[in-house]
Order: structure tokens, then C-alpha cells, then sequence
């Protein structure tokens, strides 16, 4: 019995590695069944939305099924919110995430992040009469965000204690909040904010400070190099080729950042 110990200590560890490689695994399980699960928004125009035919359409789509289509599989397109993108990566209900996700410090210790593939600022917005030019100036006011965005994370740290953070479940419930009157202040993205000013024409909301300059990447598991490699390997060459450009500048109506253009990394 006591030779069997070290035999059996070693093919539990072999099978430990092997089990840990199989979940890591996640670009052959993609491959094998043809089929990518992405994760897309579906009320954060123009990135994502659904059109009046009941499809989903934006920046976000179109880059979900460009990947998909250079990975040569079929492309499920999986409606996700600012607040649960990341559970539904790990609890393995989309492999993927394209849904104007920000890279931070935090978010890198249980996920990783491809390079980026479009540009995509957080400020403060908010009606004209009034008067904030910095994070000083929402002490006392009120400032609606969409939960768990990278709005939400920059004002909890950079706003007075004495400022009110009101988190909406969604970009649409923050929307309707403003375009009521409930909130004359929200942090959002800046295509967001101007999409805004269609639905409150009398009431368009003017940019009041530049929170953060950031870009939108590609979410995925930690441990699954195939994978990260192949989407960043997808987006390099839909930079170089134009084809991501193409698709920035029919959504935003800008061209891809230079900068953001000419990194691959």
C-alpha cells in the first residue's frame, strides 16, 4: 500500500494538470463547437441596441461578429448589462465580453483584456444652467450612472462625500431619469451622452469635464492564452486591413484614434 502512494499522488497530479488545461482550453472548446458566445450590450447606443426589427446592431455587434467570422465559427450574440458583463464570463455564460468594457486595475485581477479597438471616453454631462467643471463641484448635487460602469467606479472615488451617486440597473433607466428631470447630472460615455440629446431635444445635456479618456477591449477568463492571442491576433489585422476603422467611424463618426490605430498591444 505504500508504493501505491507515490504512484497515485502522481496521477492525481497528472490528472489536476489535465483538468486545469481542459478549462483552459477555451479556443478548442470554441473551435470544436463552432460556435462563439459574446457578450454584447443591447441598450448602450451606438454601441449596442436593438433595432425595429427586434436585432441587435452597433459598434460592439459588428466587432463581435468580425471576430467571430475571422475565428471561422458561428457568432451567439449573448445581451448582457454594465453590471453582470463579468459574472457572465466567469460563470462561463459567454466566452467572450464586447460590451464597452474599460480596462482597470481591478477588473484585471479576475479578468483579462485584449488591446483595445475603440475609443471611448466617461465625463460628466448635465444641463445647462448647471455649473460643474470639475469633481469639486458635484458636492450637494446629485449624478446619475448606470450601476456598476466605469462612471460609476470613477465618481465613487473622485466625488465630494457630500455628492449623491443614484445607480440606475441600466443605461436606459438612467436615460429616462434624466430626460424626466429626476437627475439634471450623469457620468456616461460621450457617444451615449450626445445619443441623449435626441431623446431631450429641449434639454440637451452639455459636457461638463473629461472624467477619464478610455477604450473599449475584449473581455475574457484568465488562464486562456489561446484565446487572447487569437482575438488580439483578429483585431491587429482588422486594424491594419481598415476594417475596424470602417466600423468605428460608420458607429462614432470618427476615425480610429492613431495612436489606437497603430498599436497592437
Amino acid at each position: 500500500m505504500k508504493s501505491l502512494k507515490p504512484m497515485l499522488a502522481i496521477a492525481f497530479g497528472l490528472l489536476s494538470a489535465t483538468a486545469a488545461q481542459v478549462r483552459a482550453d477555451a479556443l478548442a472548446d470554441i473551435q470544436k463547437a463552432g460556435v462563439v458566445r459574446i457578450g454584447v450590450p443591447q441598450d448602450f447606443a451606438p454601441f449596442g441596441s436593438v433595432n425595429t426589427d427586434l436585432q441587435l446592431q452597433g459598434l460592439d455587434i459588428d466587432v463581435a461578429k468580425l471576430i467571430a467570422q475571422k475565428m471561422g465559427v458561428k457568432v451567439q450574440l449573448v445581451p448582457v448589462a454594465s453590471a453582470n458583463r463579468i459574472a457572465y464570463l466567469q460563470t462561463h455564460k459567454a466566452d467572450l465580453v464586447i460590451s464597452t468594457l474599460g480596462k482597470n486595475a481591478e477588473r484585471e485581477k479576475v479578468i483579462d483584456f485584449s488591446q483595445p479597438y475603440a475609443p471611448y471616453n466617461n465625463s460628466v454631462f448635465g444641463v445647462a444652467g448647471v455649473q460643474v467643471s470639475g469633481p469639486a463641484d458635484l458636492a450637494g448635487k446629485t449624478v446619475g450612472v448606470a450601476r456598476g460602469t466605469f462612471q460609476d467606479l470613477q465618481l465613487t472615488d473622485t466625488a465630494p462625500k457630500s455628492a449623491t451617486i443614484k445607480r440606475y440597473e441600466d443605461n436606459n433607466a438612467m436615460i429616462s431619469a434624466y430626460v424626466s428631470g429626476q437627475v439634471q447630472l450623469v457620468g456616461t460615455g460621450d457617444f451615449v451622452a450626445y445619443a441623449l440629446g435626441e431623446k431631450a431635444p429641449n434639454n440637451k445635456p452639455v459636457l461638463k469635464y473629461i472624467i477619464h479618456e478610455s477604450a473599449c477591449s475584449v473581455g475574457l477568463n484568465k488562464g486562456e492564452g489561446a484565446l487572447l492571442a487569437k482575438v488580439n491576433d483578429t483585431i491587429t489585422a482588422a486594424k491594419k486591413s481598415g476594417e475596424l476603422n470602417a466600423i468605428v467611424k460608420k458607429w462614432l463618426n470618427v476615425p480610429l484614434p492613431e495612436k489606437m490605430a497603430t498599436t497592437y498591444q
